[in-house]
């Protein structure tokens, strides 16, 4: 298996299943990718396959996606469809709040650089001592303090 700088997905057999919409962006937090999609605009260029409708195909990694993407015109960069089992849900500036419910969401695939959520990190995020720059702790650069480690 070749190395890649972005994740597997999660159950490959299921690529290709997932409805096509999903909630744009948003949580800050990633437990798993479910697959990568290329959307196709046939308003840029892309093959008229869905009677003026914009529609995706979806890869196993992030590579093929990315290839598939630069030879065909009209499609844009990968997206990751990602699995959120709990995520920070901020419905007013400064807000936040741990959700912990379910959720398929699509995100450009350098979100995929943050560490995956672990038990500590939303906790670790809310966390009245938390660090000035909270966002320290979704990258993996910081925990607040007497937090166990983000990582194990």
């Amino acid at each position: 298996m070749k190395a890649t700088q972005y994740p597997e997905v999660l159950d490959p057999s299921l690529v290709g299943t997932y409805p096509a919409s999903a909630k744009a962006g948003g949580g800050y937090v990633w437990d798993a990718v479910l697959e990568y999609r290329v959307w196709c605009y046939p308003r840029s260029g892309a093959e008229d396959l869905a009677e003026g409708s914009d529609y995706y195909y979806a890869f196993e990694s992030y590579e093929e996606a990315e290839e598939f993407a630069q030879s065909t015109k009209g499609a844009q960069a990968p997206l990751a469809l990602v699995l959120q089992e709990e995520y920070i849900s901020e419905p007013e500036e400064g807000h936040d709040i741990h959700m912990r419910e379910r959720r398929v969401t699509e995100w450009p695939v350098r979100f995929l650089s943050r560490p995956r959520r672990t038990p500590d990190t939303i906790p670790a995020f809310l966390a009245p001592n938390a660090p000035p720059n909270r966002l320290d702790i979704l990258r993996g650069l910081a925990q607040a303090p007497g937090a166990s480690s983000l990582g194990a």
